[in-house]
């Protein structure tokens, strides 16, 4: 495409971003492979179904700069975070990347708006639903893990979350999708 369609500052914007979904794929394989380490099977499966989904967003990213006729600028994803110290640990860093990654899609939606690219807002909002997604399952299993480790002695119910884990959804139900 010759005609470029976003502005330079929506092209860097939109790029950072897909250095991000990268990055956060990387955050996910990173700690699927820690609870894999630790026979944390279920958990493990989760999180690397997880890491391909973000893989699919950080391409959702390059096919809309390439279809609105900027340039594709793929640039060092960073490392990923140390391992975490225990399931708990893990999901509560993964709820601050996904709310730190909320953030950063709120800045492209509203430099969208400023520059009425409508096009950009629209694409955006299908990020900011995934996001509140996101953010709503990570909650879900932090509460079934605080159940499963805090409520029974000795932690036996680690291993029924692990069980369900390997074959949860990923995706969660958010209010507005419910039919009356």
């Amino acid at each position: 495409m010759k005609t470029k369609r976003i502005s330079s500052a929506m092209e860097k914007m939109l790029n950072e971003q897909m250095t991000r979904e990268a990055y956060q794929a990387q955050v996910y394989l990173s700690f699927g492979c820690w609870a894999e380490e630790n026979s944390f099977v279920g958990v493990s499966e989760f999180l690397y179904r997880h890491m391909q989904e973000e893989r699919e967003h950080m391409f959702k990213f390059v096919k809309y700069i390439l279809d609105r006729g900027g340039s594709i600028s793929i640039d060092t994803i960073k490392a990923a975070p140390k391992a975490p110290k225990d399931i708990g640990d893990c999901l509560e860093k993964i709820l601050k990347h996904e709310i730190d990654n909320s953030k950063e899609i709120d800045k492209i939606v509203n430099l969208a708006h400023k520059e009425k690219d409508w096009a950009t807002f629209s694409f955006g909002q299908w990020f900011v639903k995934e996001q509140i997604e996101e953010e709503t399952l990570i909650n879900e299993l932090i509460d079934k893990y605080t159940l499963a480790s805090k409520e029974v002695t000795d932690n036996v119910n680690l291993y029924e979350m692990d069980k369900d884990l390997a074959s949860a959804s990923q995706h969660a139900t958010i209010p507005r999708e419910e039919k009356l």
